[in-house]
């Protein structure tokens, strides 16, 4: 079954691309252009997957210290949060979704894609849970992602633009030793970061993982 069917199956009103390895500020021009559409009316509400190369982001709280030794490619980007890395390892979601629907609630629809992340992970036997107290230095914090244990498995970050949101999560799928390092992701040590190989000890078939998270997160946001 490829996403396609997956999508029919679902009678979903979500479009879907797959923009498969692209550059991060490719991916951003796209994604705001899918943001103008929708908000105009131009466009179906939809959900985007893709990776890119190597690469950091910086939203609004980022702090001076979070980049360390990075020598890699650093993009500013409007979100919130701190310094994330994306990397061809992981599965980035990007849902273009017009939150006027949906009560304008961006603490709902954090929520809304953690779970989302938990099911799709509870499908390969991976026990997760979301937005919890973790250790940050020597502080205890809310922390905003998925997480197995201490570990970090899935980051999220949103922005919105007339209420429509864009940028969205990465998932560790594929263990890769040169990702996190020289940073401080999200604020964490790099340590703190796992993928699913790593958890599980062998590679997944990526395009399972896509179908489970394609169909989660349809679900969770279906009207």
């Amino acid at each position: 079954m490829d996403l396609q069917s997956t999508s029919t199956n679902l009678e979903s009103s979500f479009a879907f691309q797959n923009w498969g390895l692209v550059e991060y500020e490719e991916a951003l021009i796209r994604q705001t252009e899918l943001v103008d559409l929708v908000s105009r009316e131009q466009a179906r509400e939809t959900i985007v997957f893709c990776s890119h190369p190597p690469v950091v982001t910086v939203g609004r709280a980022t702090q001076p210290d979070d980049l360390l030794s990075w020598n890699g490619k650093v993009v500013e980007v409007s979100r919130g949060g701190r310094a994330t890395y994306h990397g061809p390892s992981q599965l980035i979601a990007y849902p273009i979704l017009d939150l006027n629907l949906r009560g304008r609630n961006l603490h709902k629809f954090f929520r809304q894609i953690e779970d989302a992340i938990i099911r799709t992970l509870l499908e390969f036997e991976i026990e997760a849970f979301g937005r919890s107290l973790q250790k940050m230095d020597e502080d205890m914090v809310e922390a905003t992602g998925v997480w197995v244990g201490p570990r970090k498995i899935a980051s999220i970050g949103i922005a919105v633009r007339r209420w429509i949101s864009y940028h969205g999560l990465a998932l560790n799928i594929d263990s890769d030793p040169g990702a996190f390092q020289g940073m401080k992701p999200c604020g964490f040590s790099p340590e703190t970061m796992i993928s699913m190989q790593e958890i599980l000890g062998q590679k997944l078939d990526r395009s399972r993982i896509e179908m489970s998270l394609y169909k989660n997160l349809s679900l969770l946001f279906l009207n």
